[in-house]
């Protein structure tokens, strides 16, 4: 569609142009300015000394003068189409800009909706169409939104394997069904987090609010995060096997629970 990508440019809240007046004035001073520019540098070069006083014009210096002045109307014309074409282009692309984010609100609503379904295979597409959206998102912000989205999801109460009555089969089919989607979140931001910085769909830099989450088995193994904030306060672990093998998280708030809890295979760095 033509939106800049947003690892490439400042985010724009609304169009903001200055008056075409503005513009023109300003690019027909810096055309003078480069044109003073390039005629003192050639005198310079050429060590002139002044110029030959013509007391009558012949025919050749007349077309020579009508010349220059068509030439002076021409690049007049030229650059008043370059500003023209310029203003355009930025209104076009804030136009896509807008369509993209319109579009991406609309699926967001959706997958959002999802989320809240009785259905765990309703959830689990909600899921991955978050993911989706955070992956295809036209600004920052908006990925940050959808993963934020799916870190509150983790935060909602959540009864671990541990505290189900036993022998209890119709109370533990729905925890297995939430203990999958919960999994899935989880899976995703690690998938996400294991891939380059340079890569287009990398979450490195987003911050990650894992504040309270109850961690039943989970694999956060290859994981990188820096730039953002990853905040594991609070979060409590119980059952299952939980590996933050070689994951290197810088800047972020990890937790007590983190380091005291029976992590297998776990070798954490840069916990800071």
């Amino acid at each position: 569609m033509g939106v800049p990508t947003f690892r490439r440019r400042a985010e724009r809240r609304g169009l903001r142009l200055w008056p075409v007046g503005t513009v023109l004035a300003l690019a027909f001073a810096a055309a003078v300015l480069v044109a003073d520019a390039v005629f003192y540098t050639g005198w310079d070069l050429l060590g002139a000394r002044g110029l030959k006083a013509e007391h009558r014009l012949d025919s050749k210096t007349l077309f020579d003068l009508v010349k220059l002045s068509f030439g002076v109307v021409a690049g007049a014309g030229a650059l008043v189409a370059l500003v023209v074409a310029y203003r355009r282009q930025r209104v076009d692309e804030d136009g896509a800009l807008r369509e993209a984010t319109r579009l991406h609100t609309e699926r967001f609503t959706t997958a959002v909706s999802q989320l809240g379904d009785d259905s765990a295979g309703v959830r689990l597409g909600g899921v991955h169409a978050l993911a989706g959206l955070a992956d295809d998102a036209p600004t920052r912000a908006l990925r940050q939104t959808c993963i934020d989205v799916l870190c509150a999801y983790l935060r909602l109460p959540y009864t671990a394997e541990a505290a189900l009555p036993a022998g209890d089969a119709e109370a533990r089919h729905p925890y297995l069904a939430l203990r999958e989607v919960r999994h899935t979140v989880i899976r995703l931001v690690r998938d996400h987090l294991r891939l380059e910085p340079e890569h287009p769909r990398a979450w490195q830099g987003h911050d990650f609010d894992f504040t309270g989450v109850t961690f039943d088995g989970s694999d956060f193994s290859g994981s990188t995060s820096s730039g953002g904030t990853v905040d594991f306060s609070s979060s409590t672990y119980s059952g299952g096997e939980v590996s933050f093998d070689t994951s290197t998280y810088s800047g972020g708030t990890v937790g007590e629970a983190v380091r005291i809890c029976a992590v297998r295979s776990s070798t954490v760095h840069s916990f800071n």
